[in-house]
Parts: C-alpha cells; sequence; structure tokens
C-alpha cells in the first residue's frame, strides 16, 4: 500500500468513527421512542443535513471500502497492482452509486 492510500483509509477511517457512532445513537433513539420507518423517512424527508450526513457516510464508506478491497486483492488474489487497482475502483464506483442514489431516495425525493 503506498502513502497516499494509507492516508486516505485512515482518513476516512477518522471521518467514519463519529458517523457511526450517530448513526447507533439515532438507531437506539428511534428504537427507545417506537418510531415506524414512515415517522423515521417523513422527519428525514427534504431535510439537507440529512441528506449531507449520509452523503458523506457513503463517500467515506465507499472510499474506505475500495482501498481495502485493493489491499486484500493485491495480497490474495493472482492479480497485479494494476488488475487490483481497477477491481478496487470499480467496487468503489459501484458502491458510491448504489449509496447516493440511496441517499436521494431516503432523503430527498
Amino acid at each position: 500500500m503506498t502513502v497516499r492510500l494509507y492516508l486516505w483509509q485512515r482518513a476516512t477511517a477518522a471521518v467514519m468513527v463519529p458517523l457511526v457512532l450517530l448513526h447507533i445513537a439515532v438507531i437506539l433513539y428511534v428504537s427507545r421512542q417506537g418510531l415506524t420507518a414512515a415517522d423515521i423517512l417523513s422527519r428525514t424527508h427534504g431535510s439537507l443535513p440529512w441528506a449531507s450526513y449520509y452523503a458523506l457516510f457513503v463517500a467515506a464508506a465507499s472510499i474506505h471500502a475500495a482501498i481495502g478491497v485493493r489491499n486484500v486483492l493485491t495480497e490474495w488474489s493472482p492479480l497485479g497492482e494494476r488488475g487490483a487497482g481497477w477491481c478496487a475502483l470499480s467496487l468503489g464506483i459501484a458502491l458510491a452509486l448504489l449509496g447516493f442514489h440511496a441517499v436521494v431516495a431516503l432523503v430527498l425525493m
């Protein structure tokens, strides 16, 4: 792994830590309040702060996962650095597209 990729993976992990903690806190809150999925969606619908939160989460997670998969493929598969890089890039793009589609569908639509 290059120093650049190492720093990117550590930075995305640092970004994800508070996002995951907030996500868990929200899950605990809504479960104790007995909110339904419809209640939750009505609260997040049209909310720019929630859209920004989830978009940042998607961006960090897709970058972090792609770098991790690249490292695993480089070490454990017959793919070379270049092949592993292309596979990881494809995965990262797919995760980002699916995640941003979910953000738009659940928060902005």
